[in-house]
């Protein structure tokens, strides 16, 4: 069992010179503790993504790190033109010496595609333009590509990947179709959605996985859900209680302000994200439990934590990880094994 870190990068009360300080210090103590990735979520014109530049923050993440992997989860391919999307991912490889694990996606909010520019209703078919044109571009010396939103002859690529072919590809799955197109191109995978809907994308998963790659081992499917751990089950509940409006907010925000829905949905309250399964705040041996239980009934082999989040303090949030990291994840491994 391998645990990782997922991260909104979503607004606090701090000014953002500090914030990102912040931030950069957790990603220092997620090092130290060995976790094995970090991974951030981009998001534009919101409080929910302080981080819309993932590149730029993640340039620091290489400098401040030794050992920590790390990368989007996902990049919004609809919004970058894919020849400059091949030069940063490059870049960030080299900068980390093979560090880097890449996510891409469609974006999530089709009001943060529209302040681009972008048609939400063609972002899938861009999407699949530029994921061909930015999977070549990372195996080749040059690119030549006709399609109806990107059109060039023999762009030469200067840069390649430190890591050969290619940084580890990821996608986040909400659906058995979703997982079974990921599984046939040999994807890592992660969930953010509770146990029912997850086992059922991770089962079609492992299925098409069979059937497509007979034999090889399984890629990293990531389990991935709100984590507080408190010296007892009431010292982190109501952390996370007091903590999650914030989050909630800035995940609110663009529906509040300019209308429409969240694609994916989240409990208004953290009760209710513990309801639906979808987070946890407990003693370390809570916590345990329940992961040891999502992480069995649906075979998950990555365990994502989402450790900060509103308005957390950094101070309760290096207490939580160091309690997950010496408690939670012993006990963890001794099931596991």
């Amino acid at each position: 069992m391998k645990f990782g870190v997922f991260d909104h990068v979503d607004r606090s009360e701090l000014p953002l010179s500090d914030y990102y300080e912040a931030r950069l210090r957790l990603v220092e103590e997620y090092d130290r503790s060995g976790f094995y990735g970090y991974h951030i979520a981009e998001h534009h014109s919101t409080p929910l993504g302080m981080a819309p530049s993932p590149s730029l923050f993640l340039a620091a993440v290489a400098q401040r790190t030794r050992t920590l992997r790390f990368g989007p989860l996902i990049y919004a391919l609809p919004l970058y033109h894919p020849l400059r999307m091949i030069e940063e991912i490059c870049m960030l490889d080299h900068m980390s010496r093979g560090r880097l694990d890449v996510g891409f996606g469609r974006g999530a909010s089709p009001t943060e595609l529209e302040f681009y520019g972008r048609k939400p209703e063609e972002a899938k078919e861009v999407y699949d333009e530029a994921l061909a044109i930015v999977l070549a571009g990372l195996t080749s010396k040059e690119v030549t590509f006709h399609g109806r939103h990107f059109d060039f002859v023999e762009a030469p690529m200067e840069l390649a990947p430190f890591q050969k072919p290619h940084p580890p590809i990821w996608y986040g799955v909400h659906a058995p179709e979703s997982a079974a197109w990921a599984a046939r191109r040999g994807l890592h995978v992660v969930s953010l959605d509770p146990l029912k809907a997850t086992r059922a994308s991770f089962d079609s998963f492992r299925s098409t996985w069979s059937s497509v790659h007979a034999g090889a081992p399984l890629p990293m499917m990531g389990l991935g859900r709100f984590i507080v751990v408190g010296k007892t089950d009431k010292e982190a509940l109501a952390l996370a209680r007091s903590c999650y409006p914030r989050w909630y907010d800035s995940f609110s925000y663009l529906r509040k302000t300019r209308g429409g829905t969240n694609v994916h949905q989240r409990p208004p309250d953290f009760d209710g994200v513990m309801e639906v399964g979808m987070g946890i705040a407990g003693s370390p041996r809570a916590v345990a439990q329940f992961l040891a239980k999502e992480t069995a009934e649906t075979g998950a082999n990555y365990v994502v934590g989402q450790f900060v989040f509103g308005d957390l303090p950094i101070s309760a949030a290096l207490e939580s990880i160091d309690l997950f990291r010496s408690a939670v994840v012993p006990e963890l491994n001794a099931v596991s094994a």
